[in-house]
C-alpha cells in the first residue's frame, strides 16, 4: 500500500498547517495462531474536517497446513455541516492471489450534544481467484455486495455512552448456491480469516464507562457468513488509558464463539498518539 506511506509523509510535512492530529498502531494475536498489525492516521485539515487513513497486515491458517496473509487499506473524508455531517471513503482488504474487494462506502450523520444518528451505505467489489483442485480448473469469479446499514450513540450520563449499530449486505449471487468448494477451502480457524468479510449482516452493541482518565469499553457483536449461514458471537473489553500528556495506551481481550471455529481468544494491544495546533 504504497499510496497510504506516500500520503502520510505528505500530511506530516511541515507545509500543511493541521488543526490536530491521531496516530496510532498495534496488533492483535488469538489462540488460533492469527496476528494482524495496523496503523492509523487521523489530521484535522480544518475546524470540522477530517482525513483518516489506515494500513495493516494478518496472518491467518487455513486447511491443509496453509498460511492466509493480508494487506487492509483505508482512506477517508470526513466534514461537519453541525449538525449534520458526511463521510466518505475507499478501502482495499484481501490477498490479490485468492480473494479480495474494494469497497466505497458514505454516511450521512446527524451529531447532538449527547446522541448522533447515522445513516450507512457501501458497495463491495469483490474478486474471487478459485484455485485449482483434483476435479476443477482455476476459475475466477467476480461479484459484488450492496450494503446499508446504522449506527447511534448516546450519553448515559456524564460518564457512560451506549452506542450501537448494524449493516446487511445484499450479494448479486447466491454464494451458498455457487460453486464454492474454493471458497470452503477458505474457511479458518480465525476472525482474521478472509470468509469473514463476507457476511450477510453485521450487529454491534458497545457500552463505553469513564473511570477518571481512564476508560472501560464492552463489545458485543454478531455476524452471519454468506457462505455457509455460520453465525459467530463476539464479546470484547477493552481498558484505556494514559500513559503521558499526549498519549493512551489500549488492551483488549475478546473471545469469539463461532460455528464455523469454535471458540478462539483474542488479545490486542495499541498505542496511541495525539498533537493539537
Amino acid at each position: 500500500m504504497y499510496w497510504f506511506r506516500i500520503s502520510l509523509l505528505l500530511l506530516v510535512s511541515p507545509a500543511w498547517a493541521l488543526e490536530g492530529y491521531i496516530l496510532g498502531g498495534g496488533a492483535e494475536v488469538d489462540s488460533a495462531d492469527g496476528l494482524s498489525a495496523s496503523v492509523i492516521a487521523d489530521f484535522g485539515l480544518a475546524e470540522d474536517t477530517w482525513l483518516s487513513m489506515a494500513y495493516g497486515r494478518s496472518t491467518s491458517d487455513l486447511p491443509r497446513d496453509l498460511t492466509l496473509t493480508t494487506s487492509y487499506g483505508d482512506i477517508g473524508l470526513d466534514h461537519l455541516f453541525d449538525p449534520v455531517g458526511i463521510r466518505l471513503g475507499l478501502s482495499y482488504w484481501g490477498d490479490n492471489d485468492i480473494l479480495d474487494s474494494i469497497d466505497t462506502r458514505g454516511s450521512l450523520y446527524w451529531r447532538g450534544k449527547k446522541q448522533s444518528l447515522a445513516l450507512e451505505l457501501e458497495f463491495r467489489d469483490f474478486e474471487f481467484d478459485i484455485p485449482s483442485n483434483d476435479f476443477l480448473a482455476r476459475r475466477d469469479i467476480q461479484f459484488n455486495a450492496k450494503g446499508i446499514g446504522f449506527g447511534s450513540r448516546f450519553d448515559l450520563g456524564d460518564k457512560a455512552s451506549l452506542g450501537v449499530s448494524g449493516m446487511h449486505y445484499d450479494y448479486n449471487v447466491n454464494l451458498r448456491l455457487a460453486p464454492n468448494q474454493g471458497i470452503v477451502d477458505l474457511l479458518s480457524v480465525s476472525r482474521l480469516s478472509l470468509i469473514n468479510s463476507l457476511i450477510d449482516y453485521r450487529a454491534s452493541v458497545r457500552l463505553g464507562i469513564d473511570a477518571g482518565d481512564k476508560r472501560w469499553s464492552l463489545d458485543v457483536a454478531t455476524w452471519e457468513g454468506s457462505v455457509d449461514g455460520s453465525k459467530t458471537v463476539s464479546t470484547t473489553l477493552s481498558f484505556l488509558t494514559p500513559l503521558g500528556k499526549n498519549n493512551d495506551l489500549e488492551f483488549s481481550v475478546g473471545v469469539d464463539d463461532s460455528d464455523a471455529y469454535g471458540s478462539v481468544t483474542l488479545f490486542s494491544v495499541f498505542l496511541f498518539f495525539y498533537g493539537a495546533p
